[in-house]
């Protein structure tokens, strides 16, 4: 039996019919930038999202990046983020010319702990990107009083986590602004990369706007320096299409989660993952912790056409880089045992429970 980790075609399959008609019209338009289906998909996504307005983006990573410039982050700002993320998070503080700065995570959620982001506040601080892991939210109530205490901005990083909610709330509604991916492995997927910055701020959004188009204020009069950070129509069409059926489809990932937690359960060997009370998870990953052979794991599991992944390898503490920030092996243990045991299984919607049990079973016949 064959598992990928991701397929695209099997969900491309279902609504290939909604799909197909709003592509072409676009391409019958040729209005492929600024155009109608994105304006559609910005009012959309911030409603769905319990926010005030949408600004849609390139991608999640310019969506992190066209956030930090709208907030003013510069040389000689630091912002506070999780070491165990992906690139895009520090790689947009970088791009600013700020400081990254490093707070360790959860041991169970392998969400940033709010409590190591006290220890890591200045004088120079910023910003904080917290970042919504693997689908679920991180506790936001301590990060935003630790934000409203010292006058900081938040990022949401919620790029895994559309839909997520923490206590009823959306991921990306609580922060000043919250960055999603439409990146293809992504729940809410374009046709190639794409973003979206949500906010509750009317005036923000304005501003990340100019941004996003050179910060070009009316035809080649620039406001800022910004970035051409523009959604194209033909993915906003489609992602309007896909929109509808996000929740159908998380609510499959919770139930392909819930099967694998079942088959698990009392199984030593491994730990499943910790939903937070209070959360919704939307499961774009689905990682257990695998203390020993972690590795010989994956090889088996490929041996059998079963595919997996690690999210993360490498903290990014420990990236050449980023050798500058003068971090060193042993500074955050918790995300390096993290990087070091973590396993992503298949989650997406399509699995059937064959699959899933498949998976299941091989997994704990090699661990056994």
């Amino acid at each position: 039996m064959k598992v990928p980790l991701l397929d695209l075609k099997a969900q491309y399959a279902t609504i290939k019919d909604e799909i197909l008609p709003v592509v072409l019209a676009v391409m019958d338009s040729q209005w492929f930038i600024h155009g109608p289906s994105v304006k559609e998909l910005e009012k959309l996504i911030a409603s769905y999202s319990g926010c005030a307005a949408g600004v849609g983006v390139s991608s999640g990573t310019d969506a992190l990046l066209c956030s930090l410039m709208a907030l003013g982050v510069g040389p000689g700002d630091e912002v506070i983020t999780t070491p165990f993320t992906f690139f895009a998070t520090v790689g947009s503080i970088w791009r600013t010319g700020a400081k990254p700065v490093f707070a360790d995570i959860e041991p169970d959620t392998f969400n940033i702990d709010p409590a190591k982001i006290t220890a890591a506040v200045t004088d120079k601080t910023k910003a904080i990107i917290p970042v919504h892991l693997f689908g679920q939210m991180a506790r936001m109530d301590p990060i935003m009083a630790l934000a409203d205490a010292h006058g900081l901005a938040v990022v949401e990083d919620a790029a895994q986590s559309i839909g997520a909610t923490h206590k009823g709330l959306k991921a990306g509604s609580i922060g000043t602004t919250g960055c999603f991916s439409f990146y293809p492995s992504k729940n809410l997927s374009g046709l190639g990369d794409g973003g979206m910055i949500v906010t509750q701020s009317e005036a923000l959004a304005k501003q990340l706007a100019t941004l996003r188009n050179h910060g070009q204020t009316s035809t080649y009069k620039h406001k800022w320096v910004g970035g051409n950070f523009r959604l194209d129509s033909l993915s906003a069409a489609a992602l309007v299409v896909k929109l509808a059926h996000l929740d159908e489809w998380s609510a499959k990932r919770r139930a392909n989660a819930a099967r694998y937690d079942k088959l698990f359960a009392g199984f030593d060997a491994i730990r499943t993952p910790t939903v937070r009370q209070g959360n919704v998870s939307v499961h774009n990953q689905y990682v257990i912790r695998v203390p020993q052979r972690r590795d010989e794991l994956k090889d088996f599991l490929t041996s059998h056409d079963i595919h997996t992944a690690v999210y993360y390898p490498l903290c990014l503490h420990e990236q050449e880089c980023f050798a500058s920030l003068g971090y060193k092996r042993g500074d955050f243990p918790i995300s390096e045992q993290a990087a070091d045991e973590v396993l992503a299984l298949p989650i997406y919607p399509e699995l059937t429970d064959e699959q899933i049990k498949f998976v299941a079973d091989k997994t704990m016949e090699f661990l056994a």
